[in-house]
């Protein structure tokens, strides 16, 4: 049997935050990383959109006997994408549902402790390329909440001074700004 598979490209790639079987590095050409807002929280979340010049990486994994009811949870702001004509089996991306998606001069901020989630999963899957790729492929930022001393984000992980140091020296490179958290 076949499993379908989803492509992971924010905290999905943070092998520590999910146990999907068979996660392997992948690439999805013609799409962007972008930060978008929700109306159902107040923070930032990072969503996919087509863009034909741009390739991400991420990863994709199985979704075994095709129960995705607990992904479609995990990802209940989102809806599922097919995008099967670049794989070999059967694969989905999820994509911000506009029916949970704010206007964007909402400027929800970013939390800090989910940008390091996916920051550390881009650094296991590639190396020091990881991040860059990831700050060169996304768009739509908008100002960063310090959470890292009481992290808000659910799946944050323990931060390395390695994913310390990226993080905000990208962030400093971008001029994004970055708020105490309150």
């Amino acid at each position: 049997m076949t499993h379908p598979r989803f492509f992971g490209y924010g905290s999905l790639v943070n092998l520590a935050t999910h146990t999907y079987p068979d996660p392997t590095p992948a690439e999805l050409v013609g799409w962007r990383r972008v930060w978008r807002h929700s109306n159902a929280f107040p923070v930032a979340f990072l969503s996919v959109e087509p863009c034909p010049v741009t390739t991400l990486h991420g990863i994709t994994a199985q979704v075994p006997n095709a129960d995705w009811a607990a992904l479609d949870e995990r990802e209940n702001v989102y809806n599922r994408r097919d995008v099967t004509d670049q794989f070999t089996s059967q694969t989905t991306v999820y994509e911000a549902n506009p029916d949970f998606t704010a206007p964007q001069g909402t400027k929800h901020p970013i939390l800090l402790s989910y940008l390091d989630v996916v920051i550390a999963g881009y650094t296991t899957l590639m190396g020091d390329a990881g991040p860059a790729h990831f700050f060169e492929t996304t768009t739509g930022w908008v100002p960063v909440i310090d959470d890292r001393a009481n992290p808000r984000y659910p799946r944050a992980q323990p931060l390395t001074e390695q994913t310390r140091t990226c993080v905000d020296d990208a962030l400093a490179t971008l001029a994004v700004e970055v708020r105490p958290s309150v």
